[in-house]
């Protein structure tokens, strides 16, 4: 193999030998600087360090196309451009709910729905004051919302509400304020069973809906005559739980629902 001095190709075996012994010769054997080798090995894991995050950086700039700001990188952001994004106040739903339909239908020559609309969680008291009056604006009266914001802070509200005919109030069949989602799971069942009606109307609960768990299929629910329907849960953006909707005939009221698959 060539080499970048060409004079030391004539060098022999022997005057290497006599070389490396004169070298040894010269070397004087102390205690080692152990603080110093410390230092030298944080200093190298430090720069360990930063190659491997520089070369993570340039394997994420390469593929995004963004600027991503890495955790921990002296002068760096913590989160990154996404998570931020998902911080604000509108991308946690806070001022407008998701809204997911349960069901249709037409009664009496009334168009009707209900619709599940799930408020994110304020983390302060001026996020829950702006969601309160964005709620009253929703639609939604005092008999369902707490009586100030406080009662709102780090709380999730869902509301699953009935819409009748031309009234864009909507009419409000169940509806929490939770700190933590009570997931259902296995055939557990909630639900609430009241009148397809106007507020106030004394007519008999035909309509039943509820909650069940994520893996839940099918759900079985059975009218005071014993006669039964089966409904499909759905799920719903912004719950863990799907949920399920069943109107019994004209005349009937809801008995009882339960989880057959």
């Amino acid at each position: 193999m060539m080499t970048g001095d060409r004079e030391q190709q004539n060098m022999t075996q022997t005057d290497i030998a006599h070389l490396l012994a004169d070298a040894a010769d010269e070397v004087e054997i102390g205690i080692a600087p152990v603080q110093a080798v410390i230092q030298a090995g944080r200093r190298r894991r430090r720069a360990r360090r930063w190659a491997v995050a520089a070369a993570t950086a340039a394997v994420l700039a390469g593929s995004t196309g963004a600027t991503l700001a890495l955790a921990g990188l002296p002068g760096g952001d913590r989160q990154t451009g996404v998570a931020a994004g998902l911080s604000t106040a509108e991308a946690r739903h806070v001022y407008r709910p998701q809204r997911t339909p349960l069901g249709t239908g037409t009664d009496r020559g009334s168009d009707w729905r209900v619709e599940l609309t799930v408020w994110g969680a304020p983390r302060d008291r001026a996020e829950a004051a702006g969601q309160l009056t964005a709620m009253r604006k929703f639609g939604l009266t005092k008999t369902v919302l707490p009586p100030g914001p406080d009662g709102l802070v780090n709380r999730t509200s869902y509301y699953a509400s009935l819409y009748l005919g031309d009234d864009r109030k909507p009419r409000v069949l169940v509806f929490d304020n939770v700190e933590k989602w009570d997931r259902m799971s296995g055939r557990d069942v909630s639900f609430g069973a009241l009148p397809l009606a106007k507020e106030g109307a004394t007519v008999s609960d035909r309509l039943a809906v509820g909650r069940v768990a994520g893996t839940a299929q099918q759900v079985k629910c059975t009218w005071k005559k014993d006669e039964s329907t089966v409904d499909l849960p759905v799920a719903a953006a912004g719950s863990p739980d799907r949920w399920f909707l069943c109107l019994a005939p004209e005349g009937e009221s809801v008995k009882a629902a339960v989880v057959i698959q």
